[in-house]
């Protein structure tokens, strides 16, 4: 009895951030509310506090759980590409079809968050940044391996940004403007960048 009531503590505890990492997406963490989490998860507003004592441990929570969200969408499938030049498309490619796929409803949860909280001076700032840092990090990593494999003639910092950029750019532009003309110009931009500092060019789609 003590197990089935541990794992059903564990299916709402995800039900939840699930559902707050899906609405801050749309309305930032700040516009997290008991009410509309309780609804979209299918709990008890009580039922919040078996788990979290104040907003900011939800919100805290929600960025964990978004970076893992990131993790299952987005590096795990592209570390199916061989290491070098390829796995860093396919990285930018998983990243496209995370937003493209429609993963959350307001396309990013990491755009929002940043834009909410980069004057904002605390704890889920921190967390929030920490997030950020370690994706960069690793997107800068895969860059450097393709540089050491003789794939790419780069400043790996500085392109990891350009395509983080580049990135971030698809995500409001495939929502203002038109979706599919976005994510084919952000995909063609990166193929086009990393064709053009690559001795070894066919390893890459042509477009």
């Amino acid at each position: 009895m003590a197990d089935g009531r541990r794992v059903r503590g564990q299916r709402s505890r995800e039900a939840i951030l699930g559902s707050a990492v899906a609405l801050a997406s749309v309305d930032g963490l700040g516009g997290l509310s008991l009410g509309r989490l309780a609804e979209a998860a299918g709990v008890s507003k009580s039922g919040f506090f078996a788990h979290w004592r104040d907003k900011q441990e939800l919100q805290l929570d929600a960025v964990e759980w978004a970076a893992r969200q990131w993790v299952e969408h987005v590096i795990v499938p592209a570390s199916a590409a061989p290491k070098g030049v390829r796995r860093v498309f396919a990285l930018h490619e998983a990243r496209l079809a995370f937003y493209r796929d429609g993963v959350l409803p307001g396309g990013c949860f990491f755009f929002v968050a940043q834009v909410e909280f980069d004057d904002k001076p605390g704890p889920v700032k921190d967390r929030v940044a920490q997030a950020m840092n370690d994706w960069l990090g690793y997107l800068e990593h895969t860059v450097r391996e393709a540089v050491d494999r003789g794939e790419l003639r780069a400043d790996p910092a500085q392109l990891a940004y350009e395509i983080e950029a580049l990135g971030e750019a698809a995500v409001t532009h495939s929502r203002l403007r038109d979706g599919p003309t976005a994510f084919a110009h952000a995909r063609r931009a990166v193929l086009d960048r990393l064709r053009a500092l690559s001795p070894t060019p066919e390893l890459l789609p042509e477009d």
